[in-house]
């Protein structure tokens, strides 16, 4: 894939870092902190998928409601860490 202007081209680094090219960036919505996963197959063409990473790792979980409880109540069954 490249933009509507052809295809785009980088330079690996001597520590074997790449830029992404802002229109990659952008198109795809790479942003600081998310990761990509390489993978090579049987042909030896390399394919790269963005796994983003947003702000806290429990930011899809729904909340749940516990109740009301009372802390001291809990210290004194549970004790603390």
């Amino acid at each position: 894939m490249g933009t509507e202007a052809g295809p785009e081209e980088t330079k690996v680094s001597d520590r074997g870092m790449v830029t992404i090219p802002a229109a990659f960036r952008r198109h795809l919505g790479i942003e600081a902190g998310d990761k990509l996963r390489w993978t090579i197959d049987d042909e030896g063409s390399l394919s790269v998928k963005v796994l983003h990473q947003r702000e806290g790792v429990f930011d899809d979980f729904e909340p749940v409601d516990a109740g009301e409880t009372d802390a001291v109540e809990l210290e004194a069954e549970f004790g603390t860490e």
